[in-house]
């Protein structure tokens, strides 16, 4: 005899993945790679039609890789087909600036010389990056890839979680995964709160060209209205990450770019010679954004979907690629031991991993950048002299080094170029 509610409940307990991913960006599109190369099924649903995804040329938009990211990339069999595009960061150089003033003297200074791995990083365009994902999620078995799908629904049972998409269509998986921003509709429809508060700043994002070399030196120049990273792109261009107080940056934005770089030459400097603008320019609008969980029932959260922060130390998407080497971790080895990967037990193992390494960066940006975006006479005394020390000590400047190339911690297998 047919019973309707068996039906209904033989229907819940199927799948169309293991897991979703709702969000197809940088992080979202890694996770996947990740998860599906460890045999597990995945649906990738990304808001964004395929096509606008696709920038083939430069937009002005790049990323700094910490090396532990990059052996990431290189674990995921990516790295080889990228690194002709990208520019090593061999030197990081730190200084106080102030407009027309130029550079003080560097109170900090990091060689890669000083240790035995190699770069601290890699400076790579979105362009490069993001087209290597994404012909590597075409190519993978084991993903289907949804794009131009707006989820705007999920409901969580005892054995999964059901997606209702903005078409109409409906997706079924054991875990939700939402790489979906820091503003994550993912983490607000789970019923997860955030903590934080927004900065007095925007960070103007472009790119330049300048006449002499950079020799593959970072530069940092802390400003009073916040800090101006100068980042190594191959050739003679660097990235600009440049933070402004809000008034000043979208008067600046929305100007032309002549005024735009009348307002930058005074405080890049004349170190590279003149300078001209490379691609398109960006504003984002600045603030601390932690989640009050990494996950709850049936959902984990990475990337911004789980912490924004200050990009004063230009973090952002090493700490998401951390996220999702041990998401992937976590799950591939649950799943290999027979667990449910979704069950509370497994996810909690993700939250004590990540939460504390990103609470600390949260709050160590915060604070230099409070520390910092000032004028304050006694302030730039006494924290030029703290990084003065810090130079001036070969163990603790290698001790800076290897956390800025991401090799501190308790790093996931990937995160050490080891297969999952």
């Amino acid at each position: 005899m047919d019973n309707p509610a068996r039906r209904r409940i033989i229907r819940r307990m199927k799948h169309d993945a293991d897991i979703a991913i709702v969000g197809g960006g940088l992080n979202g599109t890694t996770l996947a790679l990740a998860l599906a190369g460890a045999g597990l099924s995945v649906a990738l649903i990304e808001a964004r039609p395929l096509d606008s995804q696709r920038a083939p040329e430069f937009d002005g938009r790049a990323y700094a890789l910490a090396l532990a990211s990059v052996r990431a990339l290189g674990a995921l069999g990516l790295w080889a087909g990228l690194a002709d595009t990208a520019q090593p960061i061999l030197e990081i150089k730190a200084s106080d600036g102030r407009a027309g003033a130029g550079a003080a003297p560097f109170f900090l200074q990091f060689d890669h010389a000083e240790i035995e791995e190699g770069p601290m990083g890699h400076m790579i365009e979105d362009r490069f990056l993001r087209a290597a994902l994404l012909d590597a999620v075409a190519a993978a078995t084991g993903i289907t890839h949804l794009t131009g799908e707006r989820v705007v629904a999920q409901e969580v049972d005892a054995t999964g979680v059901t997606l209702r998409m903005g078409s109409g269509a409906g997706l079924r998986a054991r875990l939700l995964v939402g790489c979906d921003g820091r503003d994550s509709p993912t983490a607000q429809r789970a019923g997860i709160g955030r903590t934080g508060w927004d900065y007095p700043q925007t960070a103007l994002v472009c790119a330049v060209r300048h006449e002499r070399p950079h020799n593959g030196c970072a530069h940092q120049f802390f400003m009073p209205e916040g800090p101006l990273a100068i980042l190594p792109l191959p050739g003679n261009r660097s990235s600009i990450v440049w933070s402004e107080r809000h008034a000043r940056a979208q008067a600046l934005h929305t100007g032309d770019d002549g005024a735009y770089l009348d307002a930058l030459r005074p405080r890049f400097g004349s170190f590279l010679g003149d300078i001209a603008l490379d691609g398109k320019r960006h504003a984002y609008p600045l603030r601390l954004s932690l989640a009050n969980a990494f996950v709850a029932e049936r959902v984990a959260l990475v990337g911004d979907a789980a912490h924004a922060v200050h990009p004063i130390a230009g973090q952002g998407l090493n700490l998401g690629l951390r996220d999702m080497a041990a998401l992937a971790e976590v799950l591939t080895d649950a799943a290999r031991r027979g667990e449910d990967i979704a069950a509370a037990p497994v996810l909690a193992r993700y939250q004590r991993w990540r939460r504390f390494d990103t609470t600390a960066m949260a709050v160590g940006t915060d604070l230099v950048n409070r520390l910092f975006s000032n004028d304050n006479t006694l302030l730039r005394g006494a924290r030029d002299l703290g990084m003065g020390v810090v130079s001036s000590l070969p163990g603790l400047r290698r001790a800076f080094i290897r956390e800025a190339a991401g090799l501190t911690g308790d790093l996931p297998r990937m995160l050490q170029g080891r297969a999952l």
